[in-house]
């Protein structure tokens, strides 16, 4: 089961460093032919249709899909100021703290996600821009992105308890 969450984490992570990329690309692409209008004048002057609604559909996939990712490998903010200056069991209570209520927040803004997905479905809600995206598409990654990250939440939250130890240690990849 470990590796199976760990494979899933990694994809989400996977996932959102596409997305990044796909920003990039697009942008370049439309920055491209920015600089090819300029040097052939109006005539070979382009533009990717909705391509700012379409980077910020990839911008919003990036940010929820690396949510568990970035959990799991502690690199998310946290307040060590305070943690450090704990003893070893009172950092483990303060980890299953956190730990419970991220799970509980996570869960709910799933919840409220879903919710707000299934009413766009329901409408038909679409994007305004020159390419009509049914807006529950994008909403999808942040549903699953949320999904995955109550799942991290409750995963890490058990993996403590288990160890009876704090699991989460900070990335100090700096």
């Amino acid at each position: 089961m470990r590796r199976l969450l760990d494979q899933v984490y990694l994809l989400s992570g996977g996932i959102a460093a596409v997305s990044i990329l796909a920003i990039c690309l697009l942008v370049t692409a439309q920055v491209g032919l920015n600089v090819l209008a300029r040097l052939g004048g109006p005539a070979l002057s382009y533009t990717i249709p909705s391509y700012a609604d379409f980077a910020g559909y990839f911008l919003a996939t990036a940010s929820f899909m690396a949510l568990a990712h970035t959990l799991r490998h502690g690199s998310h903010i946290r307040v060590n100021l305070v943690l450090t200056r704990l003893p070893a069991r009172g950092q483990w209570v303060a980890e299953i703290v956190a730990l419970a209520l991220g799970f509980v927040a996570s869960v709910y803004a799933v919840w409220f996600a879903t919710s707000l997905m299934l009413e766009s479905l329901h409408y038909g809600d679409m994007s305004t821009g020159i390419v009509a995206i049914p807006i529950w598409i994008p909403q999808c990654a942040m549903v699953v992105g949320l999904g995955l990250l109550a799942l991290a939440f409750l995963d890490t939250l058990i993996e403590s308890i288990r160890a009876k130890r704090p699991v989460l240690v900070d990335d100090v990849s700096e």
